[in-house]
């Protein structure tokens, strides 16, 4: 029976996902296998040797020290799209919110409570909360990925101008955006093109602060900005000060702190972006899915260090091995394990990056020393035997 730990409440609709006779579920487990989680901060967290996957029920690991995990032969899954329309969603409430003043109207609203004649006040009171309407305004998107791809595709469908921007998008994400979306050679098209600019990158050393003074000066003067993707891609000091100056019109961020909060402007929402039951479920299943299907197969969809790897099982043996990208790595594992006289009935190899992964199908139920012999290959970081 394999260990599952959950770091944070987990959708009890995506742990149903686990099957009760092979998977032990609980916050307090000794010795987990896999663990399961959301906003857990991770990197003080004790890791136990037993510890041989991680599933992220949302997109971000920044959570989690995946670097320091894959050395130690450990899987880090993230769950990619799984929450991307509830985000979606939150990126239309956003644009709107940053055109139409709606935050600050309802909150000058609710202070009319309690006073007389509040029809009449109303009507004096809402011409300092006017803005413009999204139809016929260019809106950037920068990066197009799972949630990317349904922003620009709806900012279509609301009649606007759409630019997109990723230099790294896939062919699965290039099939699903509009025709009617124009791509961008250069981020700085989009900066210098935009009414609006939504944000829908992962944060990296190459991302950190990429809306700074320096990218700002290069927007339209009255530039809306909404980043719903992650607090750490804008410099707050640089948006505070371009704000004030009325060159960017209004900036809404699901990441609210204390340089931004109660700054005229600046609509700070309580990290809402995946809040909703459908997203959190379905995080929770994909989660739960990838999880299974490593400890049980040693298949591995959507980990953020490996690469895709599956092939459907034999009735023999499975030896799974997660090792460095460099040669000379393949031919010494296949040498040791023929030298024992077995042989491979089926094998994949993937790489991603520094790293690869391969399975073996054996064609005998039990591999014997095959795993400490594959361990003494260089190169290899870690061996399981399924």
């Amino acid at each position: 029976m394999f260990k599952i730990q959950t770091l944070n409440k987990i959708s009890a609709t995506g742990l149903s996902h686990l099957d009760p006779e092979l998977f032990e579920i609980g916050g307090e487990i000794d010795e987990p296998d896999g663990v399961i989680l959301r906003s857990f901060n991770m990197h003080d967290w004790p890791v136990p040797k037993s510890l041989k996957a991680v599933a992220r029920a949302g997109a971000g690991v920044n959570n989690i020290p995946i670097d320091k995990y894959i050395e130690n032969g450990i899987v880090v899954f993230n769950t990619p799209g799984a929450n991307a329309n509830a985000v979606k969603e939150l990126v239309i409430a956003a644009l709107l919110m940053s055109s139409r003043k709606i935050y600050e109207g309802v909150a000058w609203a609710r202070g009319l409570a309690g006073q007389e004649g509040v029809a009449k006040l109303v009507e004096k009171g809402k011409g300092q909360f006017a803005g413009p309407e999204l139809n016929g305004k260019t809106v950037g998107v920068i990066g197009l990925g799972a949630i990317g791809i349904l922003v620009a595709n709806v900012c279509h469908s609301l009649g606007m101008n759409v630019i997109g921007y990723d230099p790294y998008v896939s062919v699965e994400s290039a099939w699903a955006i509009s025709r009617s979306v124009r791509k961008a050679a250069s981020i700085d098209r989009v900066y210098a093109e935009s009414d609006y600019i939504t944000l829908h990158l992962p944060f990296t050393k190459d991302t950190a602060k990429m809306i700074n003074a320096e990218t700002i000066a290069k927007m339209k003067d009255g530039v809306r900005v909404i980043n719903i993707a992650r607090g750490e891609l804008a410099d707050d000091a640089a948006i505070s000060a371009a704000v004030e100056s009325g060159k960017i019109a209004a900036y809404v961020t699901d990441f609210p702190n204390e340089n931004l909060l109660g700054k005229p402007g600046i609509v700070t929402i309580p990290h809402l972006g995946a809040s909703s039951p459908e997203s959190e479920e379905n995080c929770a299943k994909m989660a739960a899915r990838q999880i299974r299907d490593y400890l049980v197969d040693g298949n591995i969809k959507n980990s953020v260090t490996l690469p895709d790897c599956e092939l459907p099982r034999l009735p023999g043996g499975r030896v799974c091995v997660v090792h460095r990208n460099v040669p000379n790595v393949i031919h010494p594992m296949t040498r040791a394990i023929s030298s024992r006289g077995i042989n491979i009935e089926n094998m994949v190899d993937k790489s991603k990056g520094d790293y690869s992964y391969t399975i073996f199908d054996l064609n005998e139920g039990s591999v014997g020393d095959v795993a400490e012999a594959l361990k003494a290959v260089e190169g290899v970081i870690s061996v399981r035997v399924i």
